[in-house]
This record gives C-alpha cells, structure tokens and sequence, in this order.
C-alpha cells in the first residue's frame, strides 16, 4: 500500500488510529543544513547529537523509526549535496558522496531541534565524524523519505531490537498511550547500555541481554516469550542476520515489520 506524498502528518495519524497493515506514506524529501547544538554521552557506545537551526523547519518525521541521510564530506573536506528533484526525490552527485541513514530519535518543531544517537564504534565513517564534530558545525540531512505506518491498535507489541535500533524503540514508547501493552528485548554489546532512557508504561516489560561470544540471543528469547490472546504486533530491527530467524517465526502468527539497520560486514547497508 502507497500513499501519496502530500499532508503526512494527517496521514501517518490517520493510519496509526484505524488503518490496516503497513501503509508506506511518502513525505517531500528535501536537503537541509542544520547547526549541531550540543552532544551528550548517553552510554558506553551511545552518543547523542542535537541539530537545530533555520535549516530545520519544514523537517517531516511523524513514525517512530523515520529516517534520514546524514551526508559527509569528502576526504578533502568538500561537502556535495544532493540536489532537489521535484518534492519526491533528490539526484545524487558522481561520484558517490558518503551518507547514512539515522533515526530521527526526537523531532521537536517548536524548539526546532532533531536529536540523533549514533552507536559508537571504531573505524565507523559515521562514528568516527560524530565523536570529532563540534557544536556550531554544519550538518547535511537529506529525507526522511516516509514513514512505513502501522496501526497503534494492537493489543501487544513486541520489539526485538539492538543498539542501533534502540533509539527507535524508545521513541515509540514516549509516544505510545499510557495503557499500551508490549514486550521489548534489547540486544546490546556493552553491560551500561541498560541506563539508555526508555519511558515508562505500567503495561511494558523490558529484557535486556548482553551479545556474548559473537552469538545473537535475540531471535531465540522472542520466540520463547508467551503471548497474549489478542492481536499481536512484531518491530523487529538491528543487524540482519540475527533479526531473520524471527521471519518464519512470525510468518502467520502475528502481523510484523523487519528493518535490517546493518549487517556485519558491511558498510552503508541500504535494507
């Protein structure tokens, strides 16, 4: 199911209280340069960057897991942007400029700010800019392209995430209703990453596991977790090879949505 690019935010809500499935709802995709305002140190391996400024207003993100290029400079310090291709689209420089794509972990229009976490790692393009960047510097953004919406009338939710896709997770439960029922399992690499902040719902349990000896528990614990009667949702998200066990598991019994945010290995994963 595609809807059109105009109005989203409308859209996005309108799917989110009664539609079915999932809905890809486009948004006008623009470039932008932001100012990075400040940075904070969230985890062990988590750093959270907050852009803002002028280059920021009209920025669309109205789905939890939204997300968006950050595009890099060249070697030699030059910068090339994408240019605009109508409202649906952007033409990118050759040869290829250097981008990732991020989770618009907090979007506040008012105050015009965009927080960004970025999972710390060495040698990472993305990492290794994010630790050296200093407040007042220019950041290219390019999208979010669209949300893929799905219904918030689900009588449990289920996420199956690691770092990386943490800051998703966390933005659904700020925005979730009070009375939500759900069950999250985070995957991550370092003991600390437990003190990431995640709101709290009465009805939502939360299950950490730590990565131990290069081998993913992620898909085994989900699938040994009881589940309500009702109508359930899967969110699953991180590395690609550990979420994909949980495929065929969901496959008829629940309704679900996959992202592979990475895969190990391999730079610039586009899912």
């Amino acid at each position: 199911m595609h809807i059109p690019r105009d109005n989203p935010a409308p859209r996005v809500a309108a799917h989110h209280a009664s539609g079915e499935g999932i809905a890809r709802i486009g948004y006008p995709i623009h470039i932008r340069t932001v100012t990075l305002l400040r940075k904070q140190q969230m985890t062990t391996s988590v750093l959270r960057l907050t852009v803002g400024g002028p280059g920021l207003a009209g920025f669309h993100s109205h789905q939890f897991d939204d997300h968006f290029k950050i595009v890099f400079p060249d070697a030699d310090g030059t910068v090339r942007l994408p240019l605009p291709d109508g409202e649906q689209s952007l033409t990118w420089p050759r040869p290829m400029v250097t981008s990732r794509r991020y989770t618009a972990r907090r979007h506040d229009a008012r105050a015009g700010e965009l927080d960004i976490d970025f999972v710390i790692h060495p040698g990472g393009v993305a990492s290794d800019w994010a630790v050296a960047a200093e407040p007042g510097a220019d950041v290219a953004i390019a999208g979010p392209p669209g949300a893929k919406a799905f219904p918030q009338t689900y009588d449990h939710y289920v996420f199956a995430v690691d770092t990386t896709a943490l800051p998703a997770a966390a933005r659904w439960l700020e925005e979730s209703s009070p009375d939500v029922s759900a069950h999250i399992v985070v995957e991550t690499e370092h003991a600390d990453e437990h003190r990431y902040p995640l709101a709290t719902r009465e009805g939502v349990q939360v299950t950490w596991l730590a990565h131990g000896d290069g081998a993913s528990r992620l898909a085994e614990t989900v699938r040994a977790l009881p589940l309500p009667a009702g109508r359930v949702f899967l969110f699953a998200a991180g590395e690609t090879d550990d979420i994909k066990p949980l495929r065929a598991w969901a496959k008829g019994r629940l309704d679900s949505l996959f992202t592979g945010y990475w895969r190990r290995g391999v730079a610039g994963l586009e899912d």
